[in-house]
């Protein structure tokens, strides 16, 4: 592949289309849940001996589809005194609800949805949130919190996902779990780990304020995973979110299951914080005083780090269409024993569906666009720059490389198979070096020219067709929802890159 290349004049630097593909890539195919996870889940399950688990994992799986289906039916305007018992004939939704100042801000989760809960659902909510800070750190290299929020931890998925994606860096993270049962949950499966942050658990963020000092308040990072939809009330679920900026130093994540109720709460929520910041920039925006509008400008605002390329209106706002992405992950034996139906074998493998919005404190920086400037080749042009050597094929050697890519299958047997005993990797060092990746050879810029690619891209022929939230604007503004269709007559190069894409990766403009 021929590469095309573009001396950039403001920052000097050569984009190539490998270049170009390296920074798009965002998304993982297939998820390992960490062994160190894994057997701590194991464990915990072993010690807990709870019986009849796999008729508790079915009972609280119908539980979460049905208070979906209350949230769903609850009017944005309803009551905190209709939230406690929305449809009078549910009673399922009497054991979920947690009174606090702030309204109603969570599950009542008994001891055996605990384990439960431990059981079916934390590895998949591990891995959404996995895919998500992991996007955040290479979007933001300079990036590494010390000062970890996590409100709605549960049994602490999040926790361990900022292990992975941080190993170094964190030094201490507050908790917030209203649920004294998920607590007690989340401290057994972290019992035996080295090199653990400072570690600090409230019940609600009341509790956390009181305990801490005004100058402690603002962390590094907060996260807020697969909570505000146990919020019914849109009054109850702004004002926590509000609270929860008001205690966000730099970045704030919110992640929510990917299904119309969870996007539409992402959506909420963006556009809240952004409506927010917008208004107060404007109060300071006229300022005669100089030097306290420079100070403004540093604090000041924020944007958007992912998913969207722009601080605009989202685009797919009464279109029919939600926004979510997808993290695939391979069951765990623990998954596999548990959640098996009646006489029916589960697959390897699960799709995790998930919603999510990071923002930032700040202004949104300016950056050039990938492909400003860039020519590319196409097919014609580079089928009349080959040489008729290159075209001669040696068979001997073709033959040779095709026997060697050869790899014979083998079957594993579902009954049989224990991820947490294949693996191979050494346990006694302090669970550092998973969350060591290899660096990538480049990072995707925050400027406005990275489009989003949402649902899977369309292969037909040599046509690919993707559907791609975009900027319009260079200072990220304003966004739209477009249909990109990529040919290999006209652009090889872009064709090959988009060939290789998949739904949540990046695309240049």
């Amino acid at each position: 592949m021929t590469m095309a290349s573009l001396l950039q004049e403001t920052s000097q630097k050569v984009i190539t289309s490998e270049i170009l593909r390296s920074a798009a890539k965002q998304s993982q195919r297939c998820l390992v849940v960490p062994v160190r996870l894994r057997r701590a889940i194991k464990k915990y399950l072993r010690d807990q001996e709870v019986p009849h688990l796999r008729r508790k994992v079915l009972r609280l799986s119908e539980s979460f589809s049905g208070i979906k289906d209350v949230n769903l039916q609850l009017a944005a305007t309803t009551s905190k005194e209709l939230v406690e018992d929305p449809l009078k004939s549910v009673e399922q939704s009497k054991r979920w609800k947690i009174k606090s100042c702030y309204g109603d801000i969570g599950f009542q989760y008994t001891d055996d949805e605990t384990v439960a809960y431990v059981a079916s659902r934390m590895p998949a909510v591990f891995s959404a949130c996995y895919r998500v800070l992991n996007e955040v750190r290479r979007r933001l290299p300079d990036f590494s919190p010390s000062n970890v929020l996590d409100f709605g931890a549960g049994t602490g998925s999040a926790f361990w996902a900022l292990r992975e994606v941080w190993p170094h860096s964190i030094e201490k993270v507050n908790i917030v779990e209203p649920s004294q049962s998920m607590q007690r949950a989340g401290r057994s499966l972290i019992q035996g780990l080295k090199n653990l942050p400072l570690i600090h658990g409230y019940d609600s963020i009341q509790a956390l304020s009181k305990d801490i000092s005004k100058s402690e308040r603002e962390h590094d990072l907060v996260i807020a995973s697969y909570v505000l939809g146990e919020i019914p009330s849109l009054k109850d679920r702004v004002t926590i979110v509000r609270q929860l900026w008001n205690l966000t130093k730099d970045v704030l994540v919110l992640v929510e299951p990917g299904s119309p109720h969870g996007s539409n709460i992402i959506s909420q929520m963006r556009s809240h914080i952004l409506w927010m910041e917008k208004r107060k920039w404007h109060k300071y925006e006229n300022k005669k005083n100089i030097a306290s509008k420079d100070l403004v400008t540093q604090t000041c605002g924020a944007y958007v780090v992912a998913p969207c390329p722009h601080d605009g209106k989202c685009p797919l706002t009464n279109s029919g269409k939600y926004c979510h992405f997808v993290q695939r992950l391979e069951r765990t034996s623990t998954q596999r024993a548990y959640k098996r139906s009646k006489g029916e074998s589960l697959r390897g493998f699960e799709d995790e569906k998930f919603s999510f919005v990071a923002f930032r404190r700040g202004q949104r920086p300016r950056e050039p666009w990938p492909l400003d400037g860039m020519r590319f080749e196409t097919l014609k042009e580079q089928h009349a720059k080959r040489n008729p050597e290159d075209l001669e094929i040696d068979y001997e050697d073709l033959i040779k490389m095709r026997t060697q890519d050869i790899v014979p299958y083998q079957e594993v047997d579902p009954v049989t198979y224990d991820s947490d005993v294949m693996e191979t990797e050494d346990l006694d060092g302090d669970g550092e070096e998973e969350g060591e990746e290899q660096e990538e050879s480049a990072l995707a810029d925050l400027g406005g020219g990275w489009g989003r690619i949402v649902f899977s891209p369309r292969r037909r022929g040599r046509h690919i067709s993707m559907d791609i939230c975009r900027s319009i604007k260079r200072d990220a503004s304003e966004g739209s929802f477009e249909r990109v269709v990529v040919t290999q007559s006209k652009n090889p190069t872009l064709h090959h890159q988009a060939r290789r894409s998949i739904w949540g990766d990046l695309w240049p403009f």
